[in-house]
């Protein structure tokens, strides 16, 4: 089956920017956004205002009419925020047609149910082949057209191959796998250890903290997908490793930003600045689901109940630095 037509549901930075690549790499591309005024806004400015600056492809269509975005295509691009991706999944169990492939681009845990994302779109359109993209990738760099390597993973080996050669093109390079969980894994972990490494730097505790903080915060991420029996080479790849080292040293990181606000003692409903930081949305999530693994996270449990309130900066880290010696 020939994945030409993509609908890319979500027009935010991430979204816009995914929009771009699958044009790039020759896919008719239709890019959805829920609100009317702003699909009429973009098609006159061919411009996402959360990307200023970078130019759409005229050859993106652009609508808010979901029905009208995924009626007539092969595969289906889901770029909202990990939160709300179950809403907008429930519209394609009517909208979308039989067998579509639909890859999830948020990186996160749903609170109270613990689901990844793939597990919610099966849940929500049950006729769907859900799939899975993540891995070290900014919105402007990929918009931009700058090269950039991400993981694309499907149950389905066939699924995710076609996947990776609709989307691949000279400058964004998609490497299959279908280790989903060990994928997912990665995505929604990272987030919130950013935020760790985020504080560290906002402290002014220096580069040695931040690479320690890395480190460990990549040890709490193994222990994780080893619960899930997720691979190894997942777990140093581009979804695990690749993605924490991007998105533990670059103030583009909104989690690593809020961590540098919440260092610099900002409290945490302000530190975001009305940006989404989705690893504070997922640190919950991503505790309860360790606990309930009998899996140890230390650096993710200080962080969630910093932003929760039950801990100030200063203690967060006198715990963690008062833990007792041990083997690495």
């Amino acid at each position: 089956m020939s994945l030409q037509r993509f609908a890319v549901l979500g027009a935010g930075a991430w979204g816009s920017a995914l929009a771009c690549a699958a044009a790039r790499a020759g896919r008719t591309v239709t890019l959805w956004t829920r609100n009317s005024e702003a699909a009429a806004a973009m098609q006159r400015t061919r411009e996402s205002p959360r990307l200023p600056g970078i130019k759409l492809p005229d050859t993106i269509a652009i609508t808010s009419d979901i029905a009208q975005a995924v009626s007539r295509i092969d595969a289906i691009l889901l770029v909202v925020p990990a939160q709300e991706l179950r809403a907008v999944a429930q519209m394609l169990d009517d909208a979308a047609p039989s067998g579509t492939p639909v890859v999830a681009c948020a990186k996160g845990i749903e609170r109270g149910t613990h689901r990844f994302m793939t597990e919610v779109i099966a849940e929500c359109a049950q006729t769907a082949l859900p799939a899975i993209l993540s891995g070290p990738s900014f919105a402007a760099d990929v918009a931009r057209g700058l090269p950039t390597a991400v993981t694309l993973a499907a149950r389905d080996l066939g699924l995710v191959e076609r996947l990776s050669q609709a989307l691949g093109s000279a400058t964004f390079r998609p490497y299959h796998s279908t280790d989903v969980r060990g994928v997912e894994i990665g995505g929604a972990a990272k987030n919130v250890l950013a935020i760790a490494a985020g504080i560290a730097n906002g402290r002014n505790l220096g580069a040695s903290a931040v690479a320690a903080v890395t480190t460990r915060g990549f040890a709490e991420l193994v222990r994780l997908g080893r619960a899930y029996n997720a691979r190894p080479e997942t777990l140093t790849g581009l979804s695990g490793l690749g993605d924490l080292v991007l998105t533990c040293s670059s103030p583009q990181s909104r989690n690593f930003s809020l961590g540098i606000a919440l260092g610099r003692g900002e409290k945490p409903d302000g530190a975001a600045r009305g940006k989404l930081a989705e690893g504070a949305l997922t640190a919950p999530a991503l505790v309860e689901l360790a606990k309930s693994k009998n899996v140890d996270m230390p650096i993710a449990a200080a962080i969630t109940d910093l932003l929760a309130g039950k801990l100030t900066v200063d203690a967060a880290i006198e715990a963690l630095l008062s833990r007792p010696f041990r083997e690495e």
